[in-house]
């Protein structure tokens, strides 16, 4: 009896310990081989409460209207935004606004009770003084800042009731065809970013946006207004994402595109306008700008048509790893569209081929332990529990990138890193370190899904793992991408590719070398010239179908004396690369190139800004003014899911099964218990025996 008693007591404390085990596994979901760090409390996106105080304008900005013209391969954008003081009380406005990631912001100009201020630029330190100076002082500011490539921020001290600030922005962008079709790309919103305490811009204010409910208008009138001049006729013109009046005119060279304002909202996703030239030409050749003045330095630009996909005869079987973002920003239309993409991807893989699917929130979740062969029994499986998460949580991106990499792969297998969200993070620059510093392991294509991508990051993700950009807007462009995914991967347009001048003294070439074309996308380099414009320059590369070679003579024909943009277009790129440069390697070094750069050409960059001042002293009682947010819309089709996100302890984790070692772990456990019972069996089968 006294064995019996101890036997069971054995069983018990074990079955105890067992299940204790079994619960703490499954409390603790794995990780991208990390654990859990606490969490900090970090600024995050919140819901906008409208005062009922009359005396205080909660909502300043009136207007934006938007003035583009295209030119050619270049787009001249004006963006004038109008604040006025509706209240009693004087005010400080603050605006978080997007921009285009390829945008070359050269000039602000404010305009208040008939005078006219021109904008200066200034370190970012120095323009914040001078503007803090100003509030101070009780003089009407306004200071326009870069906290990304893509996310702008303006602020315009004493704004006094009844007053009406009109504050005016430039940009200069080039328009780089994809297949013989132009793009242009107006984002309206900065969608609310989950702000991970890893993130270097944990503590920024700016990502602590006040954000309307959704459907909520934000009260402020969008109007926009295109004008296309092209060399040759305009084909097929049209906007996906808004409703346009188109007029032609000169033979159809010439074109106005309207903003239709009437029905629903415009200011909640990006405008986005696809057009084509008459037989799906491109402006390809050479350009030149000759510098005005003494001492001006002079520009060129060469965009060149490369040649067409053709598939390529033998391609090698390939490894894909999807990463998921199933996080509450995602939440309906853009994880619906991310649904169909995916099943268009997968769908069109080759037998020979094989895939792993790793779903993502506040943790992350592998689909198998291992890849599969992209059966039709796999691809169906793996869609199947894809359908199934409606999304939720936070957004670790950077935990999800680790594991994927860490992921192992058969020798002689090359592996392709697919990333699927809508970019709603603060992490940019520990993503494109992570990927640059793995690019040995597997090159990696970005899909941004939804109608107001972070496109800073889906095309920041692909230069540095040497892919390709996707952003797909509505369900409709996901059949298109998914093909033009396919036809990328299967073999680059053009590699090894070399630029030279034969008989022009070009420098300062930008890039520094050229990448493989993937798609059919044209050759864009840039640079300075000297001397006499003559020569010719040489473009030379392999193409799928052998030697390839593209020259274009320099002469009087070249020269482009209004083509000033150029002189900004250089200076942007540079600025770009060697931001590029800075987010891989981290630190702070190349801080004083990119500052001389802004200073010199007149460009907004991370560290210089648009400073402009009003002399005369209006509010004499400056203390007295109160700042004032300017809320944003929702972006279309984001769920309020994603206002929850960036809050301190909000890890939502991946619903599901355990991982492989939890199961392990657990087989373990059970087996052991399975021992002592047979253990405890034999020991009364001896005692009944003697």
């Amino acid at each position: 009896m006294e064995h019996r008693r101890r036997a069971r007591r054995l069983w018990l404390g074990t079955l105890v310990l067992a299940a204790l085990c079994f619960l703490l596994m499954l409390a603790s979901p794995a990780q991208a081989q990390e654990q859990r760090q606490p969490r900090e409390k970090t600024e995050s996106p919140y819901f906008f409460v409208k005062s009922d105080d009359p005396a205080l304008d909660r909502l300043p900005l009136k207007a934006t209207a938007v003035d583009v013209k295209i030119a050619g391969v270049i787009a001249d954008v004006r963006v004038t935004q109008t604040y006025r003081n509706e209240g009693t009380r004087a005010i400080e406005a603050s605006y978080v606004f997007p921009g285009s990631t390829r945008a070359a912001v050269n000039g602000l100009t404010v305009r208040l009770a008939g005078r006219v201020v021109e904008a200066r630029i200034r370190e970012k330190q120095q323009a914040r003084q001078e503007y803090e100076s100003a509030r101070q002082q009780g003089k009407t500011a306004a200071l326009l800042e870069q906290h990304l490539p893509n996310v702008f921020q303006m602020k315009v001290a004493n704004i006094l009731p009844g007053d009406e600030v009109q504050v005016e922005l430039r940009y200069n962008e080039l328009l780089a065809p994809q297949a013989g079709s132009y793009q242009f790309v107006f984002p309206t919103v900065v969608g609310p970013r989950y702000n991970s305490p890893r993130s270097e811009l944990a503590q920024a204010q700016w990502v602590a946006q006040p954000t309307l409910r959704a459907n909520e208008p934000s009260g402020n009138a969008f109007s926009m207004k295109l004008a296309i001049d092209a060399p040759v006729a305009i084909g097929e013109l049209r906007s996906l994402t808004h409703a346009v009046d188109v007029k032609r005119s000169d033979e159809d060279r010439r074109a106005s595109v309207v903003l239709n304002t009437a029905g629903e909202s415009a200011d909640n996703r990006d405008f986005v306008l696809d057009y084509r030239l008459s037989g799906e030409q491109i402006q390809s050749g050479l350009m030149l700008y000759p510098g005005q003045g003494p001492g001006a330095e002079n520009f060129f630009l060469a965009m060149v048509q490369p040649p067409r996909s053709v598939p390529a005869e033998s391609i090698s079987p390939r490894d894909y790893i999807f990463v998921v973002d199933i996080s509450g920003s995602m939440h309906g239309f853009p994880l619906d569209t991310a649904k169909a993409m995916l099943e268009r991807l997968l769908s069109g893989l080759r037998p020979s081929d094989t895939f792993n699917v790793l779903l993502f929130s506040g943790s992350n979740k592998m689909l198998s332990p291992h890849p599969v062969p992209a059966s039709r029994a796999n691809i169906e499986q793996a869609l199947e529990t894809i359908r199934s998460y409606a999304g939720g949580g936070s957004t670790e991106l950077v935990p999800a990138l680790r594991r994927a990499y860490d992921e192992p792969k058969a020798d002689k297998v090359s592996r392709t890193v697919v990333v699927v969200t809508d970019g709603y993070v603060t992490v940019e620059r520990e993503a494109f370190e992570l990927v640059r510093g793995n690019l040995s392991k597997a090159n990696l294509f970005a899909f941004g899904i939804g109608s107001s991508v972070n496109r800073h990051l889906i095309e920041g993700l692909a230069r540095a793992g040497m892919g390709e950009p996707f952003v797909i807007t509505d369900p409709m462009q996901a059949p298109r991408e998914a093909v033009r995914f396919r036809r990328m991967i299967e073999s680059p347009v053009l590699t090894h590719l070399r630029a030279r001048f034969e008989g022009l003294d070009a420098y300062d070439i930008e890039p520094q070398a050229l990448p493989d074309v993937l798609g059919e996308r044209p050759v864009i380099v840039f640079g300075k010239w000297r001397g006499q414009p003559k020569g010719r320059l040489v473009l030379e590369g392999q193409s799928a179908e052998g030697p390839w070679r593209q020259q274009f003579a320099v002469d009087a024909s070249t020269l482009q004396p209004d083509a000033v943009a150029l002189r900004s277009l250089w200076a942007r790129h540079r600025i770009a690369a060697l931001q590029d440069q800075e987010s891989l390697q981290g630190g702070s070094e190349l801080r004083e190139q990119i500052t001389s750069l802004g200073l010199r050409y007149g460009l907004l960059t991370q560290y210089t800004s648009f400073i402009a001042v009003d002399q005369v002293v209006r509010n004499t009682a400056p203390d007295g003014s109160t700042r004032v947010d300017q809320p944003l819309p929702l972006p279309k089709g984001v769920s309020e899911l994603a206002l929850g996100q960036g809050a301190a302890g909000s890890g939502a984790e991946v619903p599901g099964t355990p991982e492989p070692e939890t199961l392990g772990a657990i087989a373990v456990v059970l087996s052991m218990l399975a021992m002592l019972r047979r253990r405890a069996r034999r020991n009364d089968t001896r005692r009944l025996t003697s």
